[in-house]
């Protein structure tokens, strides 16, 4: 067979594989609602799952074609929960504040360190050699797995210790998604009301000998709280934001400092 022939033959096979395709695609194609656009068009495009969907364009073809809520959006607030509600019709209905809350103060001098650890900048690769350098296993390794994962630049490391920038957090949750020790709290309703910036959950003559500033579970707390609104639990203290009042009372009685006002 010439080189000429061969290449007639191909050319003829790809020209009907072309018009095959292109027929199929007009024969077998289905409209998109255009809403769908409309309202991804809405939303700020953050793709972080806060949502309960893969990304922001999965979750507007949920609403549009499913009825999901259109207030589901962290990111996006109140200003992206009215607008996908403009779109599709609908009263856009409330949308709560949430913050990240991160649970730990044990920066270098406070919490008493294991070893050094001079492996990878990961706090995941560091979790995983004996739960990390710091003697509280419960606590913030400040490798900054969160900053990576924030797609607000939202989170810093300060001092050994994870920090959120509250003007910036939109509560995505992403930084909490990928905290091996489980730090970092997601939270609504928590704007001037006290924090409770540990996370260790042993006994508390143990947690004495890991951190200075650790909740030893004393109880003081949920005994002063006039709104009932802290309990502790598995020796640790917590508060129920929908109760709290942000009297402050349980900052006034913490041994340790572990609750803040902040």
């Amino acid at each position: 067979m010439s080189i000429a022939m061969a290449i007639a033959i191909v050319s003829v096979v790809g020209l009907l594989g072309a018009i095959i395709l292109v027929l199929a695609a007009k024969f077998m194609h289905v409209e998109e609602d255009p809403r769908i656009g409309q309202v991804n068009g809405c939303l700020p495009g953050a793709n972080c799952g806060a949502c309960g969907y893969a990304g922001c364009a999965d979750y507007a073809k949920a609403i549009v074609e499913s009825g999901a809520p259109v207030n589901k959006c962290v990111p996006g607030g109140a200003k992206a929960a009215e607008d996908v509600a403009a779109v599709m019709g609908v009263e856009a209905g409330a949308t709560a504040v949430v913050k990240a809350i991160v649970g730990c103060q044990g920066r270098p001098g406070v919490c008493t360190q294991k070893f050094d650890y001079k492996g990878v900048a990961s706090c995941a690769a560091a979790a995983s050699l004996f739960g990390g350098g710091k003697a509280c296993v419960h606590g913030c390794l400040g490798l900054g797995d969160c900053v990576k994962a924030c797609p607000f630049d939202a989170m810093h490391i300060v001092d050994g210790v994870a920090c959120v920038n509250v003007a910036k957090c939109t509560g995505c949750g992403a930084c909490a998604a990928v905290c091996p020790h489980g730090v970092i709290e997601i939270c609504s309703n928590t704007e001037n009301k006290p924090k409770v910036l540990c996370n260790n959950t042993e006994k508390g003559a143990l947690v004495i000998k890991e951190c200075q500033t650790g909740c030893i579970g004393c109880m003081k707390c949920q005994k002063t709280c006039p709104s009932e609104a802290i309990k502790v639990t598995n020796n640790l203290a917590h508060i129920d934001y929908d109760k709290c009042t942000g009297c402050g009372a349980c900052v006034e009685v913490c041994p340790k400092h572990v609750i803040v006002k902040a």
